[in-house]
C-alpha cells in the first residue's frame, strides 16, 4: 500500500486567493468619511476614536457573532413551576451591552458636553457594524430621557440610572441597581401604527395605576422599565411600567418571543399586562405628545443604523475585492467592480453625512433647530433605509457565493437591513409625518429652504435639480405622491450636506448620479464618475 502524505500537505488544501483574516478593526481610524462628518457635526472625536478602536476588536466581533448564533431564550417558569417571565441571553450579549453602555451610548447626549447627540449618533453607527441587535435596548434607554421630563419625580428616580454608564442585567428592582435600561411597548394587534386605537386600559390604584391589556410588540422585554400607552379616563395616556417591584415581579406576562427575520441577538416579545403596576408619565390624554419625545430620538438612531450596516457590508466587500483575483486581475482593479462599489459607496456616505448632520441639529436648542430636527430626522430615516437593503445585497453579490454564507457577516447584515425602516414608523408613516410637519410647522420648511440654499451656486446640476423640484412641487403634494416628494427632498438635502462637508469629487459624483442623468436603475450603472476618490473613502 503506498505511503500517503498528511492531509495538510496535499496541494488541494493549500489556501490561495483568499483574503486574510481581518483581526482587530479600528472602525474610527479606517473611516475617513466618519471622521469628516462627525467633526462637521460637532461630535467628540477623541471619544469616538477610543470607542471605534474598542468596539471593532476581534473580541467584540466574535461577541457579535456569538450573540447571533445563540439567540435569547424565554424562561416562563422555574423548576418548581413558579412564573419567571424572563429572557436569558448568551454572555456575549451582556459583553456587548457592557461595552456600549459603559462607553456612554445612552448617556453621552445628556451629560452636558458639546456635541453629545452627534457623538451618540456616531456610536450607533459604529455599534451597528459589529452587532446591531444590542442597539435596540441601548437606543431606547437613550431616547427615554427626554420623555421622562414629563414627571419630575420619575425623572429623578430613573434618569440617573439610565445615564449611569453602567450595565446591570440582573433581575432586581430599580432601587437596588446602579444602572438601568428602558424599553417600549406601544403596538397592539388591532392598531399597529395607529396607537390611538390601543385598547389597553388603565385604572387608578392609590398613587399609581393598574394596566390591563395586550401588547403585540414589546421591545427588549428584560428592560427595567417600559414606556407604554393605555386608555385612562381622560384618554390615551403614557405610563412607566417597572419590570420589577420591591415585592417581586410586576404583573407582566410574556406570551412569546417573536421569531424575527433578523435582529436575532435582541429579544422582542408579546406581553400581557395582568394588572401591572404603572406610574403615569405626563397628563391624562397626552400620551402621544409625551411618548413622541422618545420616538423622536429613537428615529435618530434608525437613521444612523442603516449607514452603519452599509459601511460594514461595503468594508467587507472592499476587503474581498482588494485581496481576490479573478481572470488574472485583482477585483479591486476591475473597472466594472469599481463602478459598482463606488456607486454603493455614494449611498453609504450620503446616509452617513445626512444622519450626522441632523444629529448635530439635535444638539442645538433653538426653536428653529427643534423644528428642523423633527423634519430632518424623518427625511434621513426614510432615504437611508430605502437604500440600505440593496447596498447590502450588492455587497453580498460582490463576494459571489461566499457572500451568501454565514462565515461572512453579509447574511446577518442582510437580515437586519429592512428593520430600521419598519421600526418607529414605516415608510408611508414617515412620509405622512413629513407632510404633516411641513403643514403644521412652517418654521421647519423655512429652515429646510435655508439648508438647501447653503449649497446653491456651487454645483450647476444641484441648482438645476433644486429648481426642478420646486417646479414639480410648487406646493405640498397629494398623499399618493408623498414618496416621490420625500425621496426628492431627502436626496437634495443629502447632496447639500455633501457639497458642504465632503471632498469635492465625492459631492460631485453624488450630485451627478443622484440628481443628474448619470445613473441607471441598478448599482454600477453610472457614467462620468471618477471612482478613485470615492473608493478611497472605504479605506484599506
Amino acid at each position: 500500500m503506498p505511503h500517503l502524505p498528511p492531509w495538510s500537505d496535499l496541494p488541494t488544501h493549500e489556501v490561495t486567493n483568499q483574503p486574510p483574516a481581518r483581526g482587530d478593526l479600528d472602525l474610527w481610524d479606517s473611516d475617513a468619511a466618519l471622521r469628516d462628518h462627525a467633526a462637521a457635526a460637532g461630535a467628540d472625536v477623541a471619544h469616538l476614536a477610543g470607542y471605534g478602536a474598542r468596539i471593532g476588536t476581534e473580541e467584540m466581533q466574535e461577541a457579535g457573532r456569538a450573540a447571533n448564533r445563540h439567540p435569547p431564550e424565554l424562561m416562563l417558569f422555574d423548576a418548581g413551576g413558579r412564573r419567571l417571565d424572563e429572557v436569558r441571553f448568551h454572555p456575549a450579549y451582556h459583553r456587548l451591552m457592557e461595552a456600549g453602555l459603559g462607553a456612554g451610548y445612552a448617556a453621552v447626549a445628556w451629560e452636558g458636553a458639546k456635541g453629545g447627540h452627534a457623538t451618540h449618533a456616531a456610536m450607533v453607527y459604529l455599534t451597528s457594524q459589529i452587532e446591531p441587535g444590542v442597539c435596540c435596548p441601548m437606543t431606547m434607554t437613550y431616547a427615554a430621557v427626554p420623555a421622562m421630563r414629563a414627571d419630575p419625580a420619575l425623572f429623578e428616580a430613573w434618569v440617573p440610572k439610565l445615564t449611569a454608564r453602567i450595565y446591570d442585567g440582573s433581575a432586581r428592582p430599580l432601587a437596588r441597581k446602579p444602572g438601568a435600561t428602558m424599553g417600549m411597548a406601544m403596538t397592539e394587534k388591532q392598531g399597529g401604527s395607529d396607537v390611538r386605537a390601543n385598547a389597553t386600559v388603565a385604572e387608578r390604584d392609590g398613587d399609581a395605576w393598574r394596566l390591563q391589556g395586550h401588547k403585540w410588540f414589546c421591545s427588549a422585554p428584560m428592560s427595567d422599565g417600559f414606556l407604554t400607552l393605555a386608555q385612562a379616563e381622560g384618554g390615551l395616556t403614557c405610563f412607566l411600567v417597572p419590570r420589577w417591584l420591591e415585592e417581586g415581579r410586576n404583573r407582566i406576562a410574556i406570551q412569546r418571543l417573536k421569531d424575527k427575520l433578523g435582529n436575532r441577538a435582541n429579544a422582542s416579545a408579546e406581553i400581557e399586562y395582568e394588572g401591572a403596576r404603572a406610574f403615569r408619565l405626563g397628563e391624562e390624554g397626552a400620551g402621544v405628545r409625551t411618548i413622541i419625545e422618545m420616538v423622536h430620538h429613537t428615529r435618530l438612531d434608525t437613521a444612523m443604523a442603516p449607514a452603519g450596516l452599509m459601511r460594514a457590508a461595503l468594508d467587507h466587500a472592499w476587503h474581498w475585492a482588494r485581496h481576490r483575483t479573478a481572470f488574472q486581475k485583482q477585483l479591486s482593479d476591475q473597472p466594472l467592480m469599481r463602478s459598482v462599489l463606488a456607486d454603493l459607496a455614494l449611498d453609504w456616505e450620503g446616509a452617513l453625512a445626512l444622519g450626522l448632520h441632523v444629529a448635530g441639529v439635535f444638539d442645538r436648542r433653538g426653536e428653529a433647530d427643534r423644528a428642523f430636527a423633527r423634519l430632518g430626522v424623518a427625511l434621513a430615516k426614510f432615504l437611508g433605509n430605502k437604500l440600505c437593503p440593496n447596498v447590502i445585497y450588492e455587497a453580498m453579490e460582490a463576494l459571489g457565493g461566499m457572500g451568501y454564507v454565514e462565515d461572512t457577516p453579509l447574511p446577518l447584515l442582510y437580515r437586519e437591513a429592512p428593520l430600521n425602516s419598519i421600526w418607529e414608523g414605516s415608510g408611508n408613516v414617515i412620509c405622512l409625518d413629513i407632510l404633516r410637519t411641513l403643514r403644521r410647522a412652517p418654521l421647519a420648511g423655512e429652515v429646510l429652504a435655508e439648508e438647501l440654499g447653503r449649497a446653491s451656486g456651487q454645483d450647476r446640476v444641484f441648482d438645476a435639480a433644486l429648481k426642478a423640484h420646486m417646479q414639480r412641487f410648487p406646493r405640498l403634494p397629494e398623499e399618493a405622491q408623498a414618496r416621490w416628494y420625500v425621496e426628492s427632498l431627502a436626496t437634495l438635502l443629502t447632496a447639500s450636506v455633501l457639497i458642504r462637508n465632503a471632498p469635492q469629487a465625492v459631492a460631485e459624483a453624488y450630485v451627478g448620479t443622484r440628481l443628474g442623468d448619470g445613473r441607471g436603475r441598478v448599482a454600477g450603472a453610472i457614467a462620468g464618475v471618477e471612482t478613485e476618490p470615492v473608493l478611497a473613502r472605504l479605506g484599506g
